[in-house]
């Protein structure tokens, strides 16, 4: 009858996924008990959010005849874990301010983050500052990660300040935090010194700069970020050489590749796993090395998955290789069939070369089995508001003035050189048609929304969901000459810095 005791049972049942073990000493307790124990509430509350019963728990929560702080935080969390954000948010406005707590909000900002919204997790951020809620680290860091995701570099600047002035300690996880957003969001000088600013580093902070490097396109200094942090004392594990791996891919360094990847197994120990082979398969594919990355393949101790597979089918469409691309794809779609990728890629290369038959033969077969292609979408921030573009996107409210500065854009970007590349548009219409088409692309939009939103100098950031295409990678250098703007863009694999009509990817992506 110890109350300690039979909170621990109920605690034992739940973590150990016995529901009905947790449920019937629940039900055993005396009323007495149930009525002074808010805590053995909270307990089961949290084993039927656990277990996925989140209509018991609701019950539970409007049946407890009182409730702490926890109990709401609990239910909240419980929500957010499936990804309900609109109940999740309704108990969070119904819960009394005064106990929301540091914990409460930290849940929301994290959960809503790791669901995808990553807008209305800043704005409960700025609400709880507004509130005078003081942050914890972990507070910082999920909205600090939420930055990093969709590119909102003045709102991670404004943390940053806010960090300085209310004097918090530049601990490892809000430092690695820092370099994290900055690394993410283009301004990789400004991750280097935050970097330089921790001193208490650890193998992620040394892993988050080193990817930082390497997206950027900055892969000797990646390497040397490498060598730094073995001469520190620190090995390395298989998420360092992964990114050190994908740094070697984006410039063409084979040999050192190379170099690396043997390093793992020989120097260090480390199994490489299957991301390994995919980034050794990406490394000879983009340096047109198309019979070595099959060959590659092909004696791989473990199987080979979708990505590795995709890996060399990218590089086929990149060198226009058909007969290696339609292995590649049967590969692909017997590993997974309704994945609309495999049937993407594979009409992405028909389109390439005009086969158009093939192409409709592929789209028809997506057609029947309901497959249907991922949304492209950029997200851009101006004056501290995210926006986001979808293809074609006409809901914006300023939506007439983007096409038209597009169109004014263009007009400029042709009198210097530019020339629409319609083969990035995968359908068999006229040439006028296809031009038309490539100017919905989501990232132009954006570009445009940037360009008539900001003065004149302000650089442009936007994050893409995609891989760029060519036509619009080839339009933003030369916008980048004719505005006199710095343009940076975030694709799905890496970072393409624009300036005075060059990339710092030197076309080699």
């Amino acid at each position: 009858m110890d109350l300690f005791v039979r909170v621990c049972l109920v605690d034992m049942y739940v973590k150990v996924g016995c529901l009905i073990g947790a449920l019937q000493v629940f039900d055993e307790s005396p009323e007495r008990v149930k009525a002074g124990s808010v805590i053995l509430w909270n307990v089961l509350i949290n084993g039927c959010c656990r277990g996925g019963e989140l209509g018991r728990a609701v019950a539970m929560f409007e049946a407890m005849p009182e409730r702490s702080s926890g109990s709401w935080n609990v239910l909240i969390h419980g929500f957010l874990r499936v990804g309900d954000l609109g109940r999740a948010r309704r108990f969070f406005d119904r819960m009394p301010r005064e106990m929301k707590n540091v914990v409460t909000w930290t849940t929301m900002i994290s959960g809503f983050s790791q669901n995808e919204d990553h807008d209305q997790g800043l704005g409960l951020f700025r609400r709880m500052l507004e509130e005078g809620v003081r942050p914890n680290d972990h507070t910082i860091v999920s909205a600090l990660s939420a930055c990093a995701s969709i590119g909102a570099l003045r709102t991670g600047v404004w943390i940053h300040e806010y960090i300085s002035k209310n004097r918090f300690r530049l601990s490892r996880i809000v430092g690695t935090a820092l370099v994290d957003m900055y690394a993410k969001c283009g301004k990789i000088d400004s991750a280097s010194q935050v970097f330089e600013e921790v001193r208490e580093k650890n193998l992620l902070t040394w892993t988050v700069m080193i990817s930082g490097w390497a997206t950027n396109g900055c892969s000797d200094l990646a390497l040397q970020c490498f060598e730094d942090m073995r001469n520190s004392g620190m090995q390395p594990d298989d998420v360092v050489f992964l990114a050190i791996l994908t740094a070697c891919s984006h410039s063409g360094m084979i040999k050192e590749g190379l170099r690396l990847f043997n390093s793992m197994r020989f120097d260090h120990a480390i199994e490489p796993n299957v991301k390994h082979y995919a980034s050794m398969v990406d490394l000879f594919g983009r340096a047109g090395q198309l019979e070595e990355a099959l060959n590659f393949i092909e004696n791989i101790p473990i199987k080979p998955d979708f990505v590795v597979w995709g890996a060399l089918f990218c590089a086929c469409r990149a060198h226009k290789n058909i007969e290696m691309a339609e292995l590649a794809s049967e590969k692909l779609l017997q590993l997974e069939p309704t994945h609309p990728g495999s049937y993407i890629f594979l009409s992405n290369i028909y389109a390439a070369v005009g086969r158009w038959e093939d192409v409709e033969r592929v789209r028809l077969k997506m057609k029947s089995k309901s497959i249907e292609k991922p949304p492209g979408w950029s997200y851009i921030e101006v004056d501290g508001q995210v926006h986001r573009f979808l293809a074609g996107d006409k809901t914006h409210q300023r939506s007439r003035e983007i096409f038209t500065k597009l169109e004014e854009l263009t007009v400029r970007a042709s009198a210097e050189g530019y020339n629409p590349d319609t083969k990035w548009v995968l359908h068999n219409i006229e040439e006028e048609e296809k031009e038309d088409a490539l100017g919905s692309h989501s990232e132009k939009l954006a570009l445009a929304f940037g360009i008539m939103s900001t003065p004149n100098g302000t650089p442009i950031m936007i994050v893409k969901n995609l891989r760029v295409c060519g036509d619009c990678h080839s339009l933003m250098k030369y916008v980048s000459m004719v505005s006199g703007r710095e343009i940076i863009l975030r694709d799905i694999k890496r970072f393409h810095h624009f300036k005075d009509g060059m990339c710092t990817c030197r076309n080699y992506w």
